[in-house]
């Protein structure tokens, strides 16, 4: 499993390389623009390339993902905010197409009572709008629908409701899926034994699909199981713990799956220890799945 580190982009995109390297990163994330901002960043195209070729040409870090702005909801029955909403995802995709991302993670955002059926159309529209207006390129990028935390009137909050959004888009090869563990474990879904975790799993291979699982979020949780809020702890210093991580990071289905940190580390960002620590908790995931199969 490759670990990853979501790190500051810098100025034109390609620092972004060597910050993932300074901690020890095998793929980073990074944001297209403010992720508090409506105003998009403007890249000319030789920032693009420059990325992409550095990209190409990285020794260690494999491959660079995207996160859209959290400012965008999809699912807002407010008219002016969803049509913002539509324009920003556009441009991050643009963003994401041009530097040759894997993937731009998206949180869809909250219907604010007014229910999913009413929402979901408007969704599958702005999905498709912005990927249909990417520019053509030789790697895809995908969208990937981020599972939320559960609060409020969030769309995504179970594997269930990611699948609707996919399913009334066609099931667009486009749109895939990343599972943040924190996410997961604040909506009330447990994975601290292996048995949980290989749920989790078939729950995914059940609705969306274990092929449109592109990453993970690796991160503990500052609350409780069950308390649907979306608050990050450094791993092993949260309620989750390692042993639990480690039941997740540890089944077969997911060893192609990046693992990205997106964890405070220091205040800043995911530091090298917190990837060291991913790795150990990885280690010990698959070294127990190794132990049970031997058991059988």
């Amino acid at each position: 499993m490759r670990i990853g580190a979501h790190v500051r982009a810098g100025r034109g995109l390609v620092p972004a390389l060597e910050h993932g390297v300074a901690v020890g990163a095998d793929v980073v994330q990074i944001f297209t623009q403010s992720p508090r901002q409506w105003k998009a960043s403007q890249y000319g195209p030789e920032v693009l390339e420059s990325y992409r070729l550095a990209q190409a040409d990285h020794p260690s870090v494999s491959a660079t993902f995207c996160h859209a702005t959290y400012l965008i909801n999809l699912a807002s029955p407010d008219s002016e905010l969803a049509a913002k909403s539509r324009t920003c995802l556009e441009a991050n995709l643009a963003t994401a197409v041009g530097i040759g991302a894997a993937g731009l993670v998206l949180h869809i955002g909250s219907h604010r009572g007014s229910g999913l059926d009413r929402a979901l159309p408007d969704i599958v529209a702005a999905l498709l709008g912005a990927l249909d207006a990417a520019v053509p390129a030789p790697s895809p990028c995908p969208i990937l629908l981020e599972n939320a935390a559960g609060a409020g009137d969030t769309v995504g909050r179970s594997f269930e409701e990611l699948a609707m959004v996919i399913d009334a888009a066609g099931g667009d090869e486009r749109l895939g899926v990343c599972l943040d563990t924190q996410h997961l474990w604040a909506s009330g879904i447990s994975f601290a034994t292996d048995a949980e975790a290989d749920a989790v799993v078939e729950s995914v291979r059940s609705t969306v699909g274990v092929e449109r699982l592109r990453c993970l979020h690796l991160n503990d949780s500052k609350v409780a199981y069950g308390a649907n809020r979306d608050r990050h702890a450094n791993l092993g210093e949260g309620t989750i713990g390692i042993d639990a991580l480690a039941a997740l990071l540890g089944r077969p289905a997911l060893q192609a799956v990046p693992a990205i940190l997106e964890v405070p580390g220091a205040g800043e960002g995911p530091r090298s220890e917190d990837v060291a620590t991913a790795r150990r908790a990885w280690e010990l995931g698959v070294r127990r799945q190794g132990a049970s199969d031997g058991d059988g």
